[in-house]
């Protein structure tokens, strides 16, 4: 599948410009893809995702895609998006926070399924995860492989954007101390 098309065919309707690699930053090695804000670019990791199913391979293009648009169109998109977009939460409990161009790295107390939860709650991730479902089906048609790859991603339970103006504001104070 040529994926590179799909993103220019999206840059040009977005009107954004980005770098793409197929070079996945260090510790990034395992995923589908990724966008970098401060690099502007968006690794496909052409080794991982060349195998999966032709509506895998969209979907994971087009969440990065959406991502890339968050950042660099942000007054497109609702103040939570807006905000949560500078906030990392891994499954670990390892969370990033963007702070004048450098992103620092703390730790939270949680467990895995929390962690999981506000991941897959930031209302940047959601977001992409609806957009990359609708810009598939438009393009490959709906399928129950899709729906099945969709339904994975939306989250079991949900957060209120409050419970994340508390969660932001500690990894703010922990990004600060650098713990």
């Amino acid at each position: 599948m040529n994926l590179r098309k799909y993103v220019d065919l999206y840059c040009k309707e977005e009107k954004i410009e980005i770098n793409i690699s197929a070079e996945m930053p260090e510790g990034y090695e395992n995923a589908f893809g990724t966008f970098d804000v401060l690099m502007n670019t968006l690794f496909i990791n052409e080794k991982i995702i060349s195998d999966l199913p032709e509506y895998e391979q969209l979907f994971y293009l087009f969440h990065e895609l959406r991502h890339a648009s968050q950042y660099l169109a942000p007054e497109k998109f609702s103040s939570e998006i807006q905000k949560s977009r500078f906030y990392v939460i891994l499954y670990n409990g390892t969370c990033f926070r963007l702070f004048e161009n450098e992103w620092k790295e703390c730790s939270i107390e949680g467990t895995g399924e929390y962690f999981r939860n506000l991941y897959m709650n930031l209302p940047y991730e959601k977001d992409a995860n609806v957009f990359a479902y609708r810009k598939t089906s438009e393009i490959l048609g709906d399928s129950a492989g899709l729906r099945e790859l969709y339904s994975y991603w939306v989250p079991g339970c949900s957060f209120r954007i409050d419970d994340f103006t508390e969660v932001f504001g500690i990894i703010d104070e922990k990004c600060k101390k650098g713990t």
